[in-house]
């Protein structure tokens, strides 16, 4: 769960818009995420495959904790 603010400290899982073997690209959105603040679009940081999504929708989640698993290379 990357970064979603000052003072943020977990995040809920709204909707993935990629599920496990869905090719995504850098800049895509990835998942959205809600906080008590704001609802986030997430980008993918990288281009690859989505390999695992590790918390289903509705999930409450710490930053910094891995949230998806995507494959970069063959």
């Amino acid at each position: 769960m990357p970064e979603l603010g000052e003072n943020v400290t977990e995040g809920t899982i709204v909707h993935w818009s990629k599920k496990a073997g869905d090719s995504i690209q850098a800049g895509e959105v990835l998942v959205e995420v809600m906080t008590e603040k704001v609802n986030s679009e997430v980008e993918s940081p990288v281009k690859g495959v989505v390999r695992e999504i590790l918390y289903p929708e509705d999930s409450i989640v710490k930053v910094g904790e891995v949230i998806a698993r995507i494959q970069t290379g063959p």
